[in-house]
């Protein structure tokens, strides 16, 4: 077989932005911790502009940034993967990063949250936002941690920047002693507690468990976590931003955007669970999830705490470390004319056989690029090929490219049908809604929050296979009656009795 080259001149990524190759693009970087009002300043430039994006790594940003706009008399409209809300006149759009259109120039351009050109899966979506951008001015919002590989191919492009560096305008202080002192105390807890407070757990089963629990020692609360749909999360924070919660229980789902009254962060557990194996939190995510406290305005002072003495030692550890991020080459993603062409050489259709030659083999040489890890696309493409083998191959990539996770077998089933129903021709309605979405009985709680993950892939879906996917249109409605069950059912439910922590202690004392 003949050798796979891909196209590596220096700048044959680049160029294909060609667009953005024909502006002469400034990038405003903004640059700072959390709670430094950096995209304050892009986004004010963003609305006196005549036109623009801004490009949010959650659609739940997106949506924040849209009402933003338009609640200050600018239209705007909204595209994310799974919905178009579009407003007659508007030259402004909110999306999310995946999303930008590189093709419509606009006046400024906003990239939100640059240091997430780290992550593993999503990273070549800022890549490709850093060097396609169609704007003049580009304002580049986020940590320090990717400074220097943003600067090396700003360059490279002969293209201008200059760096503003932002400090918290609250100072943020690690309290002295834990919640519980040296060991974890139920009764400690409950004592110390205080309005104001956000206790980070890393699940949702935890979540849920100090939610109930903080309900009957009289509190009331706000549940955030990863499972709950962008308009669930909303009315939790909005029930903490008003006061009718006192105490904030979340995820480290907080970490990125949300805007919330937090006087203190309590970190349940410094160690979370990644997929694979339980580590311990990381400098970016302590930051992150600790710089939320303090909200400028509202508190003069931002606090942070853990559970057992011994853990502040790392929390120290991690607020004081530099987090520059060792990352010196940008992640780029695979198109669909490589995959074509990959195609073509290697006489297959197979998806899977295609992303992991491109993998292995690659001759994609590059002093500022890299390959984007195809991991997560892989096990989706064997899934493809083994349920639709024939599908044509852009439809293939479509799927690999689905928002899923295969490892949850209800959203995995979900996929699967969706899967048949394209690559058989045939219709597929939205799921019916269950009896119990108008009832109180939280114990549906789970099935609700499945169910809107589907919801979601079918919306996604919708609009790349209209013809098969026919009631994209109806989703909205369904997903409000959705969210209205769980933000009644987060009220009443009654969590799992222990948390993992009293778990694991109460197992550690059996041994002993």
């Amino acid at each position: 077989m003949t050798s796979h080259h891909l196209d590596s001149t220096p700048h044959s990524y680049a160029d294909s932005y060609t667009l953005a190759r024909q502006l002469k693009r400034h990038h405003h970087f903004y640059l700072g911790p959390t709670n430094s009002g950096k995209t304050y300043e892009a986004l004010q430039a963003l609305a006196e502009a005549k036109s623009g994006i801004y490009l949010a790594p959650l659609r739940l940003l997106a949506m924040e940034i849209r009402d933003r706009l338009v609640a200050s008399g600018v239209p705007c409209n909204l595209i994310t993967g799974e919905e178009r809300v579009l407003m007659e006149n508007a030259q402004h759009t909110a999306s999310t990063i995946e999303m930008m259109n590189p093709s419509k120039a606009v006046d400024v351009a906003v990239i939100d949250e640059i240091q997430m050109l780290q992550d593993p899966d999503r990273g070549a979506a800022w890549t490709a936002a850093l060097v396609g951008a169609p704007a003049n001015a580009v304002f580049i919002c986020g940590s320090n941690a990717v400074t220097q590989p943003c600067i090396a191919i700003i360059e490279s492009l002969n293209e201008t920047y200059n760096i503003t560096q932002l400090t918290r305008k609250t100072p943020l202080v690690l309290e002295s002693e834990s919640m519980c002192g040296k060991r974890y105390n139920r009764q400690a807890l409950k004592h110390k507690l205080k309005k104001g407070d956000a206790v980070i757990s890393f699940s949702r089963k935890d979540v849920l468990t100090f939610s109930a629990r903080f309900r009957q020692w009289g509190f009331s609360v706000a549940s955030i976590y990863g499972a709950l749909s962008p308009e669930v999360r909303r009315t939790e924070s909005e029930r903490f931003n008003s006061g009718q919660a006192d105490i904030l229980v979340a995820t480290d789902a907080i970490g990125m955007g949300l805007n919330l009254p937090i006087r203190r962060v309590i970190f349940s557990n410094i160690h979370k669970f990644d997929g694979i194996a339980s580590r311990l939190l990381n400098t970016t995510e302590v930051r992150q999830i600790a710089g939320r406290a303090g909200r400028y305005g509202i508190y003069e002072t931002g606090y942070v705490t853990v559970l057992e003495d011994d853990e502040l030692i790392h929390i120290e550890h991690m607020l004081s470390t530099d987090d520059t991020a060792d990352l010196e080459k940008l992640p780029v993603s695979l198109n669909l004319m490589q995959i074509n062409n990959i195609a073509n050489v290697m006489h297959t259709n197979k998806i899977a056989e295609i992303l992991t030659y491109h993998q292995e083999r690659s001759q994609f040489q590059h002093p500022l690029f890299e390959p984007a890890s195809l991991a997560s696309q892989i096990a989706q493409a064997l899934v493809v090929d083994a349920f639709a083998p024939n599908m044509a191959l852009k439809d293939k990539y479509i799927f690999v490219c689905a928002p899923i996770s295969l490892n949850v077998a209800f959203e995995k089933g979900y996929y699967l049908m969706c899967l048949k129903s394209v690559s058989t021709s045939t219709i597929r309605y939205l799921p019916p809604a269950p009896n119990w979405l108008d009832g109180e009985n939280p114990k549906h709680l789970e099935e609700a929050e499945l169910l809107s993950h589907n919801l979601s892939l079918y919306a996604w879906l919708s609009f790349k296979f209209p013809q098969y996917l026919v009631e994209g249109q109806q989703v909205p409605e369904l997903r409000r009656k959705i969210s209205r069950y769980i933000a009644r059912a987060l009220l009443t439910q009654s969590g799992y009795g222990d948390t993992s922590r009293e778990i694991d202690y109460i197992a550690t004392k059996r041994r002993y």
